[in-house]
């Protein structure tokens, strides 16, 4: 089930940048990727569902608290497991980092003017923001793990205080600096609620206790976008004045809870669906790549691009309907790419496999 979420988490981020995006030339030549969000009447509820990163967070925390607790019962020391889960998250994104850093050097080399690739199109380092704050919360496993043990939901319970608080400096009083801390604090939330999941094994209680999780974050969010004048949308919007996630906010943490209450009320069902090999095999694929697929999907997406603008084509900036029909094109075109990124790299986070065994 958890490795199922890991998978969708992965195939649904990597749609909505490819498909969902109206990317586009501004005036400098600079590429964005604003999303249609704001054109289609009432879609800001499908961001309720699509916005998958507090549902993996949800899920790292689970296969977090699970692999310590064959750490502890093999004796491996806190050290050791923190640098064999972060070599999973890091070699990759290494191997990624090293082949763009190079391409930049040979580019700042030539001859002419060279703008840097975060200056030309800063969404390619989209996954940068992951790595680093999934990467921390790796590093503190140890620490969470053991309150989780003391306080269980108490810790919980004490995060969502400190995440009030933290909201009502920000957005009562108007004090900016607390913004960024609060947005850390959502993270662990989310990290330490798949703790809770695992522990309480959620997805085997009765029905109305899995139906409770799902109603008490829906209330959270109607009670945040609706009274507390937080957007609706889970994603940026344009011509938004805020965004939930950058900085990311309570309406975020409210949001992992709906999600992981959907997750466990599907738990049953999805237990007996990922049962039949058609369906777990695919699943255990897309694991076994995940962090080759996360780092280096944008790389298909602009490969693409570049073919599609080297062939005399301009991208269109607004969600036409010409817009919508292309929509196959940047699903397939990134997917052939991506297939042969993954056939280089994915040899990389292999590696890092390996080496834990």
């Amino acid at each position: 089930m958890v490795d199922a979420a890991r998978a969708v988490c992965i195939v649904v981020v990597v749609l909505w940048h490819w498909t969902l995006s109206v990317t586009q030339r501004t005036a400098d030549g600079t590429l964005v990727m604003p999303n249609p969000v704001h054109t289609v009447p009432g879609s800001w509820l499908a961001t309720w569902i699509l916005q998958v990163m507090p549902l993996f967070f949800v899920v790292g925390g689970y296969a977090n608290l699970a692999a310590w607790e064959r750490a502890r019962a093999t004796g491996t020391s806190g050290v050791r497991f923190v640098g064999d889960r972060l070599r999973r998250l890091l070699w990759p994104t290494a191997a990624w980092a090293a082949v763009w850093l190079a391409g930049e050097m040979i580019a700042a080399a030539l001859p002419g003017p060279h703008r840097w690739m975060w200056q030309w199109f800063p969404g390619y380092l989209m996954p940068l923001w992951f790595v680093g704050v999934y990467g921390v919360l790796i590093a503190l496993v140890p620490l969470t793990a053991a309150l989780h043990v003391r306080a269980g939901p108490t810790v919980l319970a004490a995060l969502v205080a400190l995440l009030a608080g933290g909201t009502v400096l920000t957005r009562g009083d108007g004090l900016d600096a607390a913004a960024w801390p609060t947005a850390a604090l959502v993270w662990l939330f989310c990290h330490q609620l798949g703790y809770c999941w695992r522990s309480a094994d959620l997805g085997g209680r009765p029905l109305p206790v899995r139906a409770a999780i799902a109603a008490a974050g829906l209330a959270g969010l109607l009670v945040l976008t609706l009274c507390a004048g937080f957007p609706r949308s889970m994603v940026a919007t344009v011509g938004a004045a805020e965004s939930n996630l950058f900085p990311t906010n309570a309406a975020i943490a409210a949001l992992a809870v709906f999600q992981l209450g959907l997750l466990v009320l599907a738990a049953p069902a999805a237990r007996r669906l990922l049962g039949r090999p058609a369906v777990w095999k695919p699943v255990v694929a897309v694991n076994a790549i995940a962090m080759t697929v996360f780092v280096w999907h944008m790389t298909a997406y602009l490969v693409v691009v570049w073919v599609y603008e080297w062939s005399g084509h301009t991208l269109i900036d607004e969600p036409t309907t010409a817009w919508w029909a292309q929509r196959w094109l940047w699903l397939v075109g990134p997917l052939a790419v991506l297939v042969v990124l993954v056939a280089v790299f994915g040899r990389v986070e292999s590696a890092a496999r390996r080496s834990l065994r």
